[in-house]
């Protein structure tokens, strides 16, 4: 039996479905409160109970999740019971990796979507099991590649030596444990370093390019210096139209259904994954064009004359991100913006930033920090201390006074954005909306 203690996180949960789908016996506990990543658990019928020491019992494999120690009665009695052994998640995912050909997706921005859109390009290719961080995990008996999201908090990613890496950028996140751009910036080197085969990097980052790397790397961006090149670029309502060069010779033209500059560049990266592993330009073209998204990251409804996105965009770069494609995709509608930060450390960190990223919407709102998030030593900071910066924006509660606010737009494009529950906003607007129809 394989246990999981807090199994409703994003990776842990993806990981108890990917061994389950292996053929193993697998359950785990956690909150009682609904996270909609519960939801692939619950569709296998994987066992979630609450914290309970006594739901721990010999000859379990326990993996403990990266949000607990021995303050939970679980964690403290996996870890004194001799008969049984126990894990880190990134020890254990480290190892799993170490079976195959593996590729992990790194960067700032960008993981989850990389790593889903690899995933669609490989899983008609070859047997291929996949890790994501919204949530997803798939695994196929006597997979050929692993692709898992690699993430960099508190040094997560020094963890694993991927065969093949995706580094899509680097910005200073995660201050509450990295101090500096220095410090960050060297984790990744490092991670760089621990690549089997070949890192793939984006050539066009500030940071990037000047690291030093002791293993192969490829570059991608639209810079001429790079290795793998878009040209002829078209950015429009109808998607991203481009050619790739790789070594100065042809690769192939790619038409697809994605908006905005950092798709583009999630693409390339992806297109060298296929191209390091001899895929034609056609079939590379046919798999990518039918990428939907992945879970959190720009969900669309649409519903009568308003547009409903709901986004996982949780630092100021993100935002941008968010709000520049949507004006690509739909272009004449309003914005109306609502994000919700979800940690003190990121916002006082960066509220200057936040201000001005949702400066770019038509209408923007900042929601009251919720009531769970992890208080931060020596850091003191609500949501007023951002909303300043941007003297156009609203602040507002999760409740029906700024449902009603927000209902006031119409023939609009809603976009909530946050790494919380805010899709829970969204759904109060649209049956509101939908009671005045």
């Amino acid at each position: 039996m394989y246990y999981f203690i807090g199994i409703k996180g994003s990776g842990m949960a993806s990981l108890a479905t990917i061994l389950f789908d292996l053929g193993y016996e697998v359950s785990g506990s956690d909150i009682d409160k609904y996270i909609f990543i519960e939801d692939e658990l619950r569709k296998r019928g994987i066992p979630i109970y609450s914290f309970d020491k006594n739901n721990i019992k010999d000859g379990y494999h326990v993996v403990i999740g990266n949000a607990f120690d021995e303050s939970n009665e679980e964690v403290k009695e996996a870890l004194n019971n001799p008969k049984v052994i126990t894990h880190t998640y990134y020890d254990f995912l480290g190892k799993l990796m170490d079976d195959y050909i593996s590729i992990g997706i790194a960067g700032t921005h960008g993981k989850t979507t990389t790593t889903g859109m690899a995933y669609h390009l490989f899983k008609d290719f070859k047997k291929t099991s996949v890790l994501i961080g919204d949530g997803t995990g798939h695994a196929q008996e006597n997979s050929e590649y692993f692709i898992s999201e690699t993430c960099e908090y508190q040094d997560h990613f020094l963890h694993y030596y991927p065969t093949y890496a995706v580094i899509n950028n680097i910005e200073l996140d995660h201050v509450d444990y990295f101090q500096s751009m220095e410090q960050y910036t060297a984790s990744f080197e490092k991670f760089a370093n621990q690549v089997k085969d070949t890192v793939i990097v984006w050539g066009d980052d500030p940071y990037l390019p000047h690291l030093n790397y002791k293993t192969r790397v490829l570059k991608f961006g639209i810079n001429e210096k790079n290795d793998v090149l878009a040209k002829n670029i078209i950015n429009n309502d109808y998607g991203l139209s481009f050619d790739v060069y790789i070594h100065n010779e042809l690769f192939g033209h790619f038409a697809l259904p994605f908006y905005g500059m950092h798709m583009l560049y999630n693409s390339l990266a992806v297109i060298t994954l296929g191209y390091l592993e001899n895929m034609d330009a056609s079939y590379i073209q046919k798999q990518l064009s039918t990428f939907d998204g992945v879970k959190r990251r720009y969900t669309v409804k649409e519903i009568g004359n308003n547009i409903y996105v709901d986004d996982y965009a949780h630092h100021p770069t993100a935002i941008r991100y968010v709000i520049e494609a949507t004006r690509s995709r739909y272009p004449g509608k309003e914005i109306v913006a609502v994000f919700q930060p979800d940690r003190f450390s990121r916002g006082l960190r960066f509220a200057k930033e936040f201000a001005e990223a949702m400066d770019l919407a038509d209408y923007p709102f900042f929601v009251h920090f919720p009531e769970n998030a992890k208080k931060e030593d020596g850091i003191d900071i609500d949501i007023y201390d951002i909303a300043k910066y941007n003297p156009r924006s609203i602040v507002i509660h999760e409740d029906e006074e700024a449902v009603k606010l927000l209902a006031e737009h119409d023939g609009a494009v809603f976009l909530f954005m946050s790494s919380k529950d805010i899709y829970k906003l969204e759904d109060m607007v649209i049956a509101f909306k939908e009671t005045k129809v």
